[in-house]
């Protein structure tokens, strides 16, 4: 696979994967409007396993108290860090459940620039009632299980691309009534066992089947998009301090316009 071409799909999941614009959307567009041969799941996987690395990395600490609570559960201690790694599981059962029906009945069928255009222009409304709508006073602290269920639920409509992952996940907590950026550090805490889990089963099969090439490319396009994604992580934790979603919704809004302009004038 040439350099650019990784390059490319490394910086686009990079970037969009916790910018509520939706990775896998992006992912699709590229050979679409590009008129390059499909990256394929391997590679797609490793740029997202490279998004894993950047957001263990920011949140470290997060982490770090996930593990340590974990580890001290079985002598009856239930910590913050434990609680926290319990509501990441909680939400991540629906995704397992509706992932594998999806996979089993519709296979690629929704991997189409028709899809990602609609999607990119209803979700953008969504967004932006969400985060007009939503109050601002939980924390992660706050989250019970239930909620963490709900987030988990609205998750599994990312399955559909041009929906967002990062960006449904937030519009749960918003209606939820959490801040923006607790919302933020929730729903990118909530990537690590889908992502941790496509990577490690694609990982086995490349390391039964691939070759020295296929190596090389998961690698470059691994650390290329744990460099993109971990910028944009910084770059999003810190515009939610003190803005809205209102910037992501019209990016939302122009690139589905441009797409059905595309798609129905223009015959892509």
């Amino acid at each position: 696979m040439p350099l650019f071409h990784i390059m490319v799909v490394a910086l686009v999941q990079g970037i969009t994967e916790f910018l509520p614009i939706s990775s896998s959307g992006h992912l699709i567009l590229v050979p679409s409007l590009t008129g390059w041969s499909d990256q394929g799941l391997t590679i797609d996987v490793a740029a997202h396993v490279g998004t894993l690395a950047a957001v263990l990395a920011y949140f470290w600490r997060d982490a770090g108290r996930m593990v340590a609570g974990i580890v001290r559960l079985p002598g009856g201690r239930l910590d913050d860090g434990a609680k926290l790694a319990g509501h990441i599981l909680i939400a991540t059962l629906p995704a397992i459940i509706v992932g594998g029906l999806i996979q089993h009945f519709l296979g690629e069928s929704l991997r189409s620039m028709h899809v990602v255009a609609w999607t990119m222009i209803g979700f953008a409304v969504v967004l932006y009632a969400a985060d007009r709508l939503g109050a601002t006073f939980r924390r992660i602290e706050h989250m019970s299980l239930g909620q963490a269920l709900i987030i988990g639920v609205a998750q599994t409509l990312a399955f559909v691309p041009g929906t967002s992952r990062s960006g449904i996940t937030m519009v749960a907590a918003r209606l939820l009534g959490y801040e923006r950026p607790e919302a933020a550090r929730f729903s990118f805490l909530l990537s690590i066992p889908a992502i941790a889990a496509a990577g490690l089963l694609e990982g086995y099969g490349l390391l039964k089947n691939g070759n020295a090439q296929e190596f090389h490319d998961v690698a470059s396009t691994a650390a290329l998009s744990a460099i993109a994604g971990f910028a944009a992580i910084a770059f999003m934790m810190r515009w939610l301090q003190s803005s809205n979603f209102t910037i992501f919704v019209i990016y939302r809004l122009l690139l589905g316009g441009v797409l059905l302009y595309l798609i129905y004038l223009r015959g892509f």
